[in-house]
């Protein structure tokens, strides 16, 4: 392996565990990086740190500061608001997209993944899991090529918030029962109804996210 192979492949390293503390709020919003600490923690040089950070930056999920350091990107109750009306549309395409691609295979999937996520409803990191499962075969029944890479980006962004949308259990309880309503559109393959109900399903996520970030935004 050459030097420089060697620094790329730790720089993706570093950035994948970086970028999972990031989304988890193990590194919290707002929080300063300093290089000397994170090479000590990561036991890893400064080189691909560097790089990690660099590509970090570039996805918005930390911030430049004017004397050149970087912090985790705060949360907004603006950048809710953008992310999960671009995710309602994408989702409502995308559902309209499978319920007319509907395959008994596919329907079978899709019980399953809903049948996981009603066993799995009191718990939440559980529940949310099961639930994105749920939304991910979607997209891949879908077969939208362009909606779902654009699915992939906010998705990625959204993982911060996402964890705030499932802490209650009535929400769980509720977001279960949509995507029972969802399932059943997409099997009798509704599309109209399929999209305006997984639309409505993440823009009741969006409020609930609102509502429970309220106490951290500036």
């Amino acid at each position: 392996m050459t030097d420089r192979v060697r620094r790329a492949s730790g720089g993706q390293v570093v950035y994948a565990e970086l970028k999972r503390r990031i989304l988890s709020l193990d590194l919290p919003p707002g929080r300063r990086l300093f290089e000397p600490e994170l090479s000590q923690q990561l036991q890893v040089s400064r080189t691909p740190l560097r790089e990690a950070l660099r590509l970090l930056l570039a996805e918005d999920l930390l911030e430049q500061l004017p004397t050149g350091g970087m912090v985790v990107r705060s949360l907004s109750a603006s950048e809710i608001e953008e992310l999960y009306s671009v995710r309602a549309a994408l989702e409502g395409l995308m559902a309209a997209e499978a319920a007319e691609r509907m395959t008994t295979e596919s329907a079978d999937a899709l019980k399953l993944l809903v049948a996981r996520n009603q066993r799995l409803v009191e718990f939440a990191d559980d529940a949310m899991h099961a639930g994105h499962a749920f939304h991910l075969k979607i997209a891949d029944i879908a077969a939208h090529g362009w909606a779902v890479r654009l699915h992939e980006q906010v998705d990625g962004q959204m993982a911060r918030y996402r964890a705030f949308t499932n802490q209650s259990q009535s929400r769980r309880t509720q977001a279960l029962e949509e995507h029972f309503a969802i399932l059943e559109a997409l099997i009798t393959q509704d599309a109209p109804r399929a999209r305006t109900l997984a639309e409505a399903h993440v823009l009741g996520a969006r409020d609930t996210a609102l509502a429970a970030i309220a106490d951290r935004l500036p």
